[in-house]
């Protein structure tokens, strides 16, 4: 018989039942390891030796030591640390600890029957009783669960359970016992506590505001041949458009104003000849790219350019928010670091001041004149952010600063610079409105500079900069800073023309009707354009605007408006020829920017403003039609819903010219974008 034959016979066989000698034999020896340490429990601890113990090799290794033997040492060294080695090595290979082994306690259950004897039985039951009973203590210590630990949802179940199990094996482990005899505190396995949702950070709470307006409307010029607005210089819309594409996200609807999107580029319009003629309108009548009935037409302004050694002096006036909405990297830090270009942008005789609000304003710097530039670069640079807004407190105080050092025939302007958060103090649009139309008054001009994302209030920086006679820019980027502060500072601080509003007459005979693209949030009335009380926006030295209409000529299938059953009937064929060839009447009234009398500019459209396709007109004029179809698209207008983001690309593409900042060819990437973003060509 082999010995594999030998082990598969001692597998099958059955291991023989413990008797109950035995395990009263087994009782009693673990009772007297537990009693044996209880009762040297009181000895004092140490030894009572008054020298320190020591083993025979500590005393004969000594003084081999005090006698510096160094080749006795390095020799002992030698020996020693490999013994040493080994001896560490074979008592820690099982496990098993310094002092007695853990399977002692085993080993001395093999004693006689005349030793277990020896303990009368009453005293082994009463033993017995009191061991179960702290077995049960001590099950109840180490199972103990805090009352909100068992209040954890079914969902930490599996959790709970691996922990139980691991209490489980490290009280059925036999627990290694101390030098003295004693058996070791074991250590107690909690469940991993679980996160509680009020402990979740809660997400980021978008508080931005825009204004809501819809689109303008297709008009019939027989009920309604007039079409009147104020001019917008803002760039605030694209600069917003742009950041949210670039991190990853469609911008709202709402943030969309193609008007601004579309004067965001410089373009070289035809320029005035001197400054006795503040602008020149340019008109081109071409057809529409996105529906084959219809024609656009296309309205730019190009301001009179002020030389810098013409421009009056400058009194400006920071106004800059440090609450603590503005305490992150795209919005105090980026604001300091716009202001200090803007300050190099300045002539020595210019003066700045600079006022805070957080809670209350405060004056950070008195006007100090721009030669001591370090003054107020170091005044920037102090800034800090905390606190919440009183934005009005804030206005009144920069408006007090401005009157102190206000210069008679120069610019007296306040640079506003907030995330638009005003929550302390009159927070309404409507309040502020009228805070700011009192203040205007004065000659003092407002422009607002919006930063950062997530409580952006676009609407009430609209509102201030229209009333306060002022322009809206967003600072996402350094760049973007560059752009507006210093590359168009003259555009942005020193105006040319105040409430400058636009009319345009269609006429009947000619055009059928019309969609003003962009602008709604500067409608006028038509009689508001001959009405100099009226407010309207303003234009800066060199600025450009431009405006385009979508015309539906007489006849054309593309009408959209049937004619009026019970309208008047047509006018004589005289009548109708003494304005023949014109297909409309464009009007520009404005003021001087210190005058209170506007004044009449007025262009006649006739054919002689078209062009045969697209392909032939200026680029210029491409990429402003490419811009305001890409701003239709993002913001929804139905009549461009067949018109495709390539076909925008390739449009833009083809018209980006020289394009030495690179404007236009970002903004091409951006047309990409949003085309992956939509997850549609179209």
């Amino acid at each position: 018989m082999t010995m594999s034959d030998d082990f598969e016979k001692l597998g099958r066989m059955n291991p023989p039942k413990a008797s109950a000698e035995a395990r009263a034999r087994a009782l009693a020896l673990a009772m007297q390891a537990f009693d044996e340490p209880q009762e040297n429990s009181n000895a004092t601890q140490g030894s009572v030796r008054p020298v320190r113990q020591s083993s025979i090799f500590n005393r004969i290794w000594s003084p081999i030591m005090n006698r510096k033997l160094l080749a006795g040492s390095a020799l002992a060294t030698l020996l020693v640390v490999p013994a040493a080695a080994f001896l560490t090595f074979e008592l820690t290979r099982d496990g098993a600890p310094f002092g007695e082994p853990a399977q002692e306690i085993a080993l001395k259950g093999e004693l006689t029957k005349e030793e277990a004897r020896q303990k009368p039985e009453p005293q082994v039951a009463a033993r017995k009783a009191a061991a179960d009973e702290r077995a049960r203590q001590q099950e109840a210590k180490t199972v103990e669960v805090p009352a909100t630990v068992e209040a954890e949802s079914e969902a930490a179940a599996p959790a709970a359970q691996a922990d139980a199990m691991a209490n489980s094996v490290a009280r059925d482990s036999v627990a290694p016992l101390s030098a003295v005899g004693g058996a070791q505190p074991q250590m107690t396995y909690l469940p991993a506590p679980t996160i509680q949702d009020e402990m979740q950070p809660a997400p980021v709470e978008n508080r931005e505001r825009f204004g809501k307006a819809d689109a303008n409307p297709v008009k019939s010029v027989a009920t309604d041949p007039v079409s009147t607005f104020s001019v917008d210089v803002d760039t605030a819309s694209y600069a917003f458009v742009r950041r949210s594409l670039m991190e990853g996200q469609m911008p709202e609807r709402d943030a969309v104003r193609v008007e601004e999107m579309v004067n965001y580029f410089p373009y070289d319009w035809p320029r005035p000849a001197s400054a006795a003629e503040p602008f020149k309108a340019t008109v081109t009548l071409t057809p529409t790219p996105w529906n084959g009935g219809t024609r656009l037409l296309h309205v730019a302004i190009k301001g009179y350019d002020v030389v810098p050694a013409e421009a009056p002096k400058a009194n400006l006036v920071f106004l800059i928010d440090v609450s603590g909405s503005m305490d992150e990297p795209d919005k105090l830090p980026l604001l300091k670091g716009a202001f200090r270009l803007l300050v190099e942008k300045l002539k020595p005789e210019d003066t700045v001041s600079i006022v805070t609000y957080a809670g209350n304003a405060g004056t950070v710097l008195e006007p100090t004149a721009v030669k001591d530039k370090a003054k107020i670069l170091a005044a920037i640079d102090t800034l800090q952010p905390g606190g919440s807004t009183a934005g009005a407190e804030g206005i009144d105080a920069a408006y007090g600063l401005a009157e102190k050092a206000f210069v008679k025939g120069g610019v007296n302007r306040i640079m506003l610079a907030t995330d638009g958060d005003f929550n302390v103090g009159p927070s309404s649009d409507e309040d502020l409105k009228r805070l700011i139309e009192e203040k205007r008054k004065s000659g003092i001009f407002l422009s607002v500079l919006g930063f950062g994302r997530g409580n952006y209030n676009d609407a009430l920086m609209q509102t201030i900069a229209q009333n306060g006679n002022g322009t809206a820019a967003y600072i996402d980027t350094l760049a973007e800073a560059q752009k507006t502060l210093v590359e168009e500072a003259g555009s942005s601080l020193f105006p040319i023309a105040k409430d400058v509003k636009l009319q345009v007459e269609f006429n009947p005979a000619a055009i059928a009707e019309y969609r003003l693209i962009g602008y709604e949030t500067r409608a006028l009335k038509r009689e508001d354009f001959n009405n100099d009380k009226v407010d309207a926006g303003d234009i800066g030295s060199g600025h450009s605007v431009t405006a385009i209409y979508e015309v539906t000529p007489k006849g054309s299938p593309a009408v959209l408006n049937d004619d009026l059953r019970y309208a008047e009937a047509e006018k004589p064929a005289a009548e109708v020829s003494a304005s023949s060839g014109e297909l409309a009447f464009l009007k520009i009234r404005y003021k001087k920017p210190d005058g209170d009398k506007s004044e009449l500019i007025t262009t006649p459209v006739t054919e002689a403003n078209a062009v045969p396709s697209l392909a032939e007109a200026s680029n210029d004029v491409r990429f402003s039609v490419a811009v305001a179809a890409f701003g239709q698209k993002l913001a929804g207008v139905t009549a461009l819903a067949d018109y495709s983001y390539d076909a925008v690309i390739d449009l833009a593409a083809a018209a980006k010219g020289a394009d030495p900042f690179g404007y236009r060819s970002e903004f091409v990437n951006l047309v990409r974008l949003s085309k992956g973003l939509g997850g549609s060509g179209k």
